[in-house]
C-alpha cells in the first residue's frame, strides 16, 4: 500500500542539523545516567513483591500510607489487572531478616485496612540476585549489538553495518535515557521493550539498506546523496504504516493497561518513533558520512579473458 507514493523530500539536505540534535539527545542521555542513573525495579535492586486481591475497589493511596505507618519504607502500590487486584513492593529486608515475621507483619498490616484481603503471592529477593540480573541484562544489549553489527556487516558492507550499529546505540541509548530522565521504574518489562525496539528498528534499517543497494546498482546517474533520498521517499510507505500500526496497538497498551504496562508501553513508543528517525537521519546519515559508493555495494565480476588455442 502507497501512502505517499511519488514523494520525493529532501531528508538528506537536513542531515547535518539532525546529526547535531540527535548527538544532543545521546549526550544528554548518557549525562542523566551519570548523573542520576536509573529508577531500578525490583527485579534489579531485590526486595519484597506481595500480590493481594480485595474484594472490592482497593484504596492504593490508604495501603500505601498504612504500611507505611508501620515503618516499611519506598512502599511502591500499583492495580494488577484489575481494580481489586494489588501488587505491593517493598525495599529487601536486611541480612538475618525474620521473613516469616515480616510476613506476618505486612499480611496484618494489610488487614486492618480490609478483614478479607487475599494474599496470593509473597516473594523475596535478594540484593545480589538483584545484581546478577542487572549484569545479565547489560550483556544481553551488548550482545545482541555485537550480533546486529555482525549480521549487517555478513548482508551488505562495513560502511553500512557502521551505519546501523551506531544507529541502534542511538534508539537504546535514548530510549534509556528518557527513563532516567523522567525516573520512571527500569524493571525487566521495559528491558523487553528496548530489546524488542532494537529489532524493530533493525527491520526497518535492513529494509531501507536493501533498497539503497537495489538503487546503487539500477541507477548509473545521480550522486550517492540523491540515491539514498530517493530510497528513502521509496520505503516512506512501508515504513509508516508499519511502524504506524505498531504505534496504534502499543498506545492502546499504554492507556488500558495499567500502571503494570505502562514502562513497557512507552518505552516501545518513544522507541519505535526514535527508531524510524534514526533509519533516515542517523543510518543513512552515516552512510554518506563514511562516504559509501556504488562500488561499496555492487560486487564487480571479473573479466574472464578470451583464451586462443
Amino acid at each position: 500500500m502507497q501512502l505517499f507514493d511519488g514523494t520525493k523530500i529532501d531528508f538528506m539536505g537536513h542531515r547535518r542539523a539532525a546529526l547535531i540534535v540527535s548527538i544532543v539527545l545521546v549526550a544528554i542521555s548518557i549525562g542523566s545516567l551519570a548523573v542520576r542513573g536509573l529508577n531500578y525495579g525490583i527485579e534489579f535492586t531485590g526486595g519484597v513483591v506481595i500480590e493481594a486481591t480485595y474484594t472490592r475497589d482497593a484504596d492504593l493511596t490508604a495501603i500505601r500510607t498504612n504500611l507505611e505507618g508501620e515503618g516499611f519504607e519506598k512502599v511502591q502500590v500499583q492495580n494488577l489487572g484489575s481494580p481489586t487486584d494489588v501488587m505491593i513492593r517493598l525495599p529487601p529486608p536486611g541480612e538475618g531478616a525474620d521473613l516469616g515475621a515480616l510476613r506476618e507483619h505486612v499480611i496484618e498490616t494489610l488487614r486492618k485496612q480490609a478483614e478479607n484481603v487475599e494474599i496470593r503471592r509473597f516473594d523475596t529477593t535478594g540484593p545480589q540476585v538483584g545484581s546478577d540480573m542487572a549484569q545479565a541484562s547489560i550483556l544481553a544489549v551488548v550482545f545482541a549489538s555485537i550480533g546486529i553489527f555482525l549480521y549487517v556487516s555478513i548482508r551488505f558492507r562495513w560502511k553500512l553495518a557502521a551505519g546501523a550499529i551506531v544507529a541502534e546505540l542511538h534508539d537504546v541509548i535514548t530510549t534509556i535515557g528518557l527513563f532516567s530522565l523522567v525516573g520512571w521504574q527500569f524493571d525487566l518489562s521495559v528491558l523487553g521493550a528496548v530489546l524488542a525496539v532494537l529489532g524493530h528498528s533493525l527491520n526497518d534499517k535492513i529494509v531501507l539498506y536493501d533498497r539503497i543497494r537495489e538503487n546503487f546498482r539500477l541507477v548509473r546517474r545521480g550522486s550517492a546523496e540523491q540515491i539514498v533520498n530517493t530510497s528513502v521517499n521509496q520505503v516512506l510507505s512501508r515504513t509508516i504504516v508499519t511502524s504506524g500500526s505498531t504505534m496504534l496497538v502499543v498506545i492502546a497498551l499504554a492507556l488500558l493497561g495499567g500502571e503494570t504496562l505502562f514502562g513497557f508501553s512507552v518505552a516501545l513508543i518513544f522507541g519505535i518513533g526514535v527508531g524510524v528517525y534514526s533509519s533516515i537521519y542517523v543510518a543513512s546519515a552515516m552512510a554518506l558520512l563514511l562516504k559509501v559508493s556504488p562500488t561499496d555495494l555492487v560486487v564487480v565480476k571479473a573479466a574472464q579473458e578470451d583464451s586462443m588455442p
